[in-house]
């Protein structure tokens, strides 16, 4: 049963590891519902590879079907990370920068270059944030 606050993707075990699990999940795309995909050929479903700590006591093999679950706060979480603080970063610069470099392309280049190093230290405490964000792993 699904929680409401929870995401939950079906998923398959690729591996087993004593420290890790590899579980594959299919993400699709917000149209692959659509009745109409066999036409538009946007739909598109992404094979990706989550590696989850291993619960010592668990009995997964591969090739059972899980679930993988993590809180909807972490999804919340991850859209502020990744789209809308480097939204923020972009249209404050581009504005500010208005009175002090009249020209534009070198102040689209100069806001661009702030998303950038706001990218630069995403990626340096990449190790910290693996931690924040928690997937599970359920029976299906």
């Amino acid at each position: 049963m699904k929680g409401k606050d929870e995401i939950e993707h079906d998923g398959i075990i690729a591996e087993v590891t004593p420290e890790y699990i590899s579980v594959e999940i299919v993400a699709s795309s917000a149209c692959s519902s659509c009745h109409a995909k066999s036409l538009c050929g946007m739909s598109e479903d992404e094979r990706k590879v989550l590696t989850l700590p291993a619960d010592p006591y668990s009995e997964w093999a591969p090739g059972d079907r899980v679930r993988v679950c993590t809180k909807k706060s972490m999804g919340l979480k991850a859209v502020w990370i990744s789209y809308v603080v480097p939204l923020a970063i972009l249209m404050i610069l581009i504005l500010s920068l208005s009175p002090v470099i009249d020209n534009e392309p070198l102040r689209g280049l100069v806001a661009i270059a702030g998303v950038a190093v706001y990218y630069l230290l995403i990626w340096i405490f990449r190790d910290r944030l693996e931690d924040e964000f928690v997937f599970y792993i359920k029976e299906k």
